[in-house]
């Protein structure tokens, strides 16, 4: 596949923020995050909102991080060092997301940075890390901000109460997404089960974007999403337009499904360090 370009030696590479929780087990999270970006030749920051227990079978805890730290975190970097593009992950709580939202308007940043929303609610095994009163304040305070909302369709249920099912619902949970106030919203296939291809319907209010790939047969599939988010944050970065930067992401998450590996007891990670042996 076609890269993104690296900075010369020596020259700052683009910046890319990411707003998540940390993944004890490197599989997800700001880990899976920092792994895109630094393959892709980006330049990553971090907010962390939480700390999680986990490992490859399952989430056994997490500590929110306190809200001055959470806000403190965006304001330094984003006064100091800049970004060109952010994503946000797991962010635990309400209060979170409305620090978030706060910070990032107060920063200057909201139609400034593009900003990718992965509406994180639940690990890939069902554990629950985003408070249910917080469902709220993802719709109605985030969205908003947002420049690309990304759900899966587990996520796009507990939002819409739309379960996807085919091209027809597919469709109609975009719109529904897209009412919440988001400039584009992405409705991913990936979980849509007993077909052999990974659908995936880019919406802007107007006009809808395919893009489908052949489906990766593997257990090991976990950080799929935030891998997808970071690349198309890192895309954006560059400039590239919404339909561009998730055609790339969906290229790029591809051959990180392509390159999983197995893992603990459990899902083995989506693994972009195949770009290494390019």
């Amino acid at each position: 596949m076609k890269f993104l370009p690296l900075a010369p030696p020596g020259q700052a590479p683009l910046r890319v923020m990411t707003i998540a929780g940390s993944d004890s087990g490197g599989g997800a999270g700001i880990q899976a995050d920092m792994r895109t970006f630094a393959m892709l030749g980006i330049h990553g920051l971090v907010a962390l909102t939480a700390v999680t227990v986990q490992n490859s079978v399952g989430v056994k805890g997490f500590h929110e991080i306190p809200l001055d730290i959470v806000a403190g975190q965006i304001e330094a970097v984003t006064s100091d060092i800049g970004a060109q593009a952010a994503k946000t992950g797991m962010l635990a709580s309400s209060e979170i997301i409305e620090t978030i939202a706060e910070t990032w308007v107060a920063q200057g940043l909201d139609g400034t940075v593009p900003l990718v929303v992965d509406p994180v609610c639940a690990s890939m095994h069902g554990d629950p890390l985003l408070h249910p009163s917080a469902l709220d304040a993802v719709k109605h305070t985030l969205f908003p901000l947002a420049t690309l909302v990304t759900p899966n369709l587990d996520e796009v249920r507990l939002i819409t109460g739309i379960d996807v099912v085919d091209a027809d619902t597919q469709r109609a949970a975009a719109r529904a997404l897209h009412d919440l106030g988001p400039r584009w919203t992405l409705v991913k296939g990936g979980h849509l089960r007993g077909s052999s291809h990974s659908p995936d319907l880019l919406f802007d209010g107007t006009a809808f974007h395919e893009f489908d790939s052949v489906r990766i047969d593997t257990g090991h599939d976990h950080g799929a999403g935030d891998t997808l988010a970071a690349a198309i944050a890192s895309a954006m970065a560059h400039g590239y337009s919404v339909p561009d930067a998730v055609a790339f992401g969906k290229r790029w998450v591809t051959e990180c499904l392509r390159a999983a590996y197995p893992l603990g007891h459990g899902h083995g990670p989506v693994s972009p360090l195949f770009r290494l042996g390019t």
